[in-house]
């Protein structure tokens, strides 16, 4: 059966939560503003929400998987509470200088195959969010969108965009890019 579903791939840190160099205590999960709208915005034009993200914190041994479970289910405890439910997280533990190559690091496209597969995501249709860019180069790969934020990193990488990727505030106007609000949503 082909794929049909259409997700936004959402970078973790810089773009949902604000970037804090290898987060390990979910007491320091913090949303960027606007994110919880945003979020409910995609879902309502019928996207798939995952967050992909590189952990490479677990790689240098400076949090455990267990610490980065931790913040994944603080994040999605607060995303429940606000009536967001994600429909898969995928992350991977890698760094080639400690752990050698890996096939799912951004941006090579093992997280997105997996969706792709586990989901029924056709990556084609889908986009690509993320506050740097290695976040958004899937994008340019699989034929989707690609947006790349100014919270985080964004402002920084923006400057070294390839022709085909999208600059936006942040999350909530990335969200109304996508589907064509022109107001300010409350």
């Amino acid at each position: 059966m082909p794929a049909t579903e259409r997700a936004v791939f959402l970078d973790r840190d810089g773009t949902l939560i604000v970037e804090k160099d290898y987060l390990a205590d979910p007491d320091n999960v913090e949303f960027v503003p606007g994110v919880f709208t945003a979020l409910r915005t995609l879902r309502a034009a019928g996207y798939k929400l995952v967050i992909v993200t590189n952990q490479s914190g677990i790689a240098r041994g400076i949090y455990s998987i267990e610490e980065y479970r931790a913040v994944e289910r603080r994040i999605e405890e607060v995303l429940r509470a606000q009536g967001i439910e994600l429909d898969a997280v995928y992350y991977c533990p890698h760094h080639p200088d400690f752990t050698g190559p890996c096939d799912c690091r951004k941006p090579l496209l093992g997280m997105y195959r997996q969706a792709e597969r586990n989901l029924s995501i056709d990556l084609s249709r889908s986009v690509y969010i993320g506050d740097r860019l290695k976040d958004v180069l899937p994008a340019l790969e699989t034929g989707g969108r690609a947006i790349l934020v100014r919270t985080g990193y964004g402002d920084v990488e923006g400057e070294k965009r390839p022709a085909g990727v999208a600059v936006a505030d942040d999350l909530p106007a990335a969200a109304r890019q996508l589907v064509g609000e022109t107001r300010t949503a409350p």
